[in-house]
């Protein structure tokens, strides 16, 4: 089977699956529905209603980040669509390109 991603062989599926697990019981905690609560996206900064608004991993977990405190933000599903695998200076100068259109 064929890479759907450049970044795919980097982290093994069993590592991904773990972190996935921790992301859906991080969901569940307290923290994490205060940070809903705020309604905002991480990204765009645009008010969201909770429900709206859907976890993403700021270092993606297919490019070796982990579920943790640190490493998850609120985002809207927009910004998290838009955002795919990108890191934090990927994204940067992706926003940077398309503000200048």
């Amino acid at each position: 089977m064929k890479s759907t991603s450049p970044w795919e062989d980097m982290v093994d599926n069993t590592s991904i699956r773990r972190e996935k697990n921790k992301a859906r019981d991080l969901r569940q905690t307290q923290w994490w529905k205060q940070r809903l609560a705020k309604g905002t996206c991480y990204y765009c900064g645009k008010p969201f209603r909770p429900a709206e608004l859907t976890m993403d991993h700021v270092v993606p977990l297919s490019r070796g980040g982990k579920t943790t405190k640190g490493n998850v933000v609120p985002a809207c599903k927009s910004c998290n669509t838009q955002k795919q695998q990108l890191v934090p200076v990927e994204w940067e100068a992706y926003l940077k390109t398309i503000q200048k259109d």
